[in-house]
């Protein structure tokens, strides 16, 4: 009898075995995500979501009553607009090592632009 100890997670909706040295079997890389980038689009869509509802009248507003800068609340805002499949590769982990907030604050708002500037391919077409 061999016995191997594996770990069960669940990365983008599905589950996928974790080998102990933190390795997935079907994956070159170790699973991996980066939880600081993960937070604050997630973090943003919050924040757009009590603007749309009407909560807040205004970004200043918002700002104020989440004790932020404006600058900060407005460059956050701007990663609600990162392409779906940018920021599904993010929640993921399969994002290019070398992406930072710094780089997400900076891309432009086109999609296809994005995925050229921040090193990513288009999403496969249906």
């Amino acid at each position: 009898m061999v016995s191997v100890p594996l770990t069960m997670k669940r990365r983008g909706g599905r589950k996928q075995v974790i080998a102990p040295d933190g390795r997935s079997p079907d994956a070159a890389t170790p699973a991996r995500t980066n939880a600081s980038l993960e937070l604050t689009i997630a973090r943003a869509h919050c924040w757009r979501a009590l603007l749309e509802e009407g909560r807040y009248t205004s970004v200043r507003a918002l700002a104020q009553a989440l004790g932020v800068d404006n600058s900060y609340l407005a460059r956050l805002l701007r990663l609600t607009l990162l392409a779906p499949d940018i920021a599904e590769a993010i929640l993921e982990g399969t994002e290019p090592g070398d992406l930072s907030l710094e780089k997400l604050y900076r891309a432009p708002v086109d999609w296809e632009s994005q995925r050229r500037r921040l090193g990513l391919t288009s999403p496969p077409t249906p």
